[in-house]
């Protein structure tokens, strides 16, 4: 189940709050996913050029108001950062249009895994255990 199907609130609200709380205290961070954002793996997706692209990323479950979440998709252009809700993922970055490359990194203690692509038939894949 996606968290855009966990928590009732419009796609691009939805992809915003998640921006909005990498720049909050962590205090306020709090959303119910899995304990709090701040405390998950940072993800980064590099997009120099602002080609557009696809996140899929897979986890082991955590809880999200009440109910099992393992993976969250997202859509965009450009570049990105924000947090897996846990400490392990395996995510997938498609690109879907634009000029230049992509670039996806994870980071678990103090270390990055990190694919790129410029190829739409060769996703960019990282994995975190």
């Amino acid at each position: 189940m996606c968290i855009d199907e966990m928590i009732p609130m419009p796609r691009l609200v939805s992809i915003s709050l998640l921006a909005l709380a990498a720049a909050m205290p962590a205090a306020a961070q709090d959303l119910g996913i899995g304990g709090s954002l701040d405390q998950g793996l940072p993800l980064s997706i590099a997009a120099p050029q602002g080609a557009s692209w696809t996140l899929d990323c897979r986890f082991r479950p955590v809880r999200v108001n009440g109910r099992s979440l393992n993976s969250i998709t997202r859509e965009g252009s450009g570049p990105r950062r924000e947090r897996l809700p846990g400490d392990n993922g395996r995510c997938t970055l498609t690109k879907t249009g634009g000029d230049g490359p992509l670039g996806l990194a994870v980071v678990k203690n103090g270390t990055a895994t990190a694919a790129g692509t410029n190829d739409p038939a060769t996703p960019a894949s990282v994995q975190v255990f």
